[in-house]
């Protein structure tokens, strides 16, 4: 292929029909939290398997709203992965908790288990495993160490006490439609924080849904509206309920959060909803041409489709066998200057500046910095024609030939 071509590593998906359901949103003269919001989290529920599902306004502030339900604070400790986002860490910060990383596993990016299970103290509240790239962790490793601790554990609030051993918080960012042993993410974990930014599979520009698995004694209706106080401002009605006639008195019940999702975004949702099925499709063929021709090349890649779970395809990570950082870094210059944005996941918490200054240290995490200095992720998105893909490998063999 001569003609250089422009692509882009993650341009949202939005068809004419995202597009009508804003604008009718917006015609209805109800643009915040109302009737399309309710109506996308009672369809998320019942796509992944859950009697409740609360849509906020980023996956960030879903996994906050959880620690809170959850009663996390200031003395309590809890685990993520090194190799992450800083929203899997920030959160703890925010509730006062004491933030605990574990390094990843040689050559794969989820946690290293054995450091997660030495990582436990009676302090531990909960575990924040990842899914990066829509990948689902090992779950029932995880199931396993939780509840060989739960003599560890002390339960300091309610939603603990039913729990009655650490939580695991799934940071399910990535993995919107991915499945773990037949089961859909978002009913696997106690609590799962999606993502629906633009660069997301699906997306309601900036959004996110919390789901979580039903607790003994603990009714979901309850969860559901203490969400709803902690992310508006803890005021007993929201607007919605406001309008029903002479509705309009209101309490505060406790100086809490802004960060409820909108009608406009919810709209975009909606539509995504009915065409995700065929988004995932999309991604597993995508992602079927990259690997055929970079596994026989011997680039290290993840495996999305296996017969203990399926992914949800969010990103193509690749590493390239035996290149420097600094090379990474002429690679995915190089493909810039042949129209094609790479980008690199996840450059590790402990190398920013703000986890230093918490005092944590990559030489600490030799797995995670070693997973990160040879990475390189590829454009995957559901906008690629199949003429675009082929000019992506294209220009990524010829570019890797190179060096390997």
């Amino acid at each position: 292929m001569n003609t250089k071509m422009n692509i882009p590593f993650s341009p949202p998906d939005i068809s004419e029909a995202e597009i009508e359901e804003v604008a009718a949103a917006l015609r209805s003269g109800w643009i915040t939290t109302g009737p399309r919001t309710k109506e996308l989290e009672r369809q998320i529920a019942a796509y992944v398997g859950t009697e409740k599902c609360v849509c906020l306004n980023s996956q960030t502030a879903c996994a906050e709203m959880a620690l809170r339900v959850l009663g996390v604070g200031e003395g309590d400790e809890v685990i993520t992965s090194a190799y992450t986002y800083t929203a899997s860490a920030s959160i703890i910060y925010h509730v006062g908790a004491k933030i605990v990383l574990v390094d990843t596993q040689k050559d794969c990016l989820e946690m290293d288990y054995d450091a997660l299970e030495a990582a436990i103290t009676e302090r531990t509240k909960a575990i924040i495993p990842v899914d990066i790239a829509g990948i689902p962790c090992d779950y029932d490793r995880i199931f396993e160490i939780v509840e060989r601790k739960k003599n560890l554990f002390k339960a300091e609030s309610d939603v603990q006490r039913a729990l009655g051993r650490v939580a695991v918080m799934a940071d399910t960012a990535h993995s919107f439609g991915a499945k773990y042993h037949g089961k859909m993410l978002g009913s696997v974990a106690d609590f799962s924080s999606f993502s629906f930014h633009a660069v997301k599979n699906f997306t309601t520009a900036e959004g996110g849904a919390l789901t979580w698995r039903t607790l003994e004694g603990i009714d979901n209706e309850d969860i559901y509206k203490r969400v709803q106080l902690f992310s508006l401002h803890g005021q007993s009605k929201d607007a919605l309920a406001k309008t029903k006639l002479g509705a309009w008195e209101y309490d505060i019940v406790g100086p809490w959060y802004k960060c409820n999702m909108t009608d406009v975004a919810a709209a975009i949702g909606l539509v995504q909803m009915k065409r995700y099925p065929e988004m995932l499709a999309r991604r597993k063929e995508i992602i079927g041409k990259f690997d055929a021709a970079l596994k026989p090349l011997g680039v290290k890649v993840l495996n999305h489709y296996t017969d203990e779970y399926e992914s949800s395809g969010h990103l193509y990570l690749t590493r390239v066998p035996g290149v420097t950082h600094e090379q990474r870094c002429e690679i995915i210059i190089k493909m810039a200057e042949e129209g094609v944005a790479c980008n690199v996941h996840y450059k590790p918490l402990p190398m920013h500046t703000a986890y230093k200054n918490l005092g944590f240290d990559i030489k600490d995490y030799p797995n995670a910095y070693a997973n990160f200095a040879n990475e390189i992720s590829l454009p995957l998105h559901t906008c690629l024609k199949d003429e675009e893909i082929e000019y992506v490998i294209e220009k990524y063999v010829k570019i890797l030939k190179e060096y390997i």
